[in-house]
């Protein structure tokens, strides 16, 4: 069983959320539902279930093979994401 930190740092949690937002709104744009997509790009549909929610933090090479799913280079997606976040966002205090 997964342990989810149920008081989770707020930056991680809106980068969570972000990155989530992104991959259900790339998914739907490409008229798919969790299960045919994981099926078709080899990542297992709880997982894609538990990012597009924000409750599970992405492995790198998933966000790869995200990317690499929706037609972009790794950096266009993470380009994408950082493009969402606020101006400035940091995952640690100065």
């Amino acid at each position: 069983m997964q342990y989810i930190r149920k008081n989770q740092d707020p930056q991680k949690q809106l980068l969570l959320n972000v990155i989530g937002d992104l991959i259900k709104e790339k998914r739907l744009a490409q008229n798919k539902g969790i299960i045919l997509f994981s099926y078709e790009y080899d990542i297992s549909n709880s997982s894609i279930a538990l990012l597009e929610k924000g409750k599970r933090d992405v492995q790198i090479t998933t966000l790869w093979k995200l990317a690499n799913a929706f037609g972009m280079s790794f950096s266009e997606f993470v380009k994408e994401i950082e493009d969402r976040l606020p101006s400035g966002f940091k995952l640690i205090d100065d």
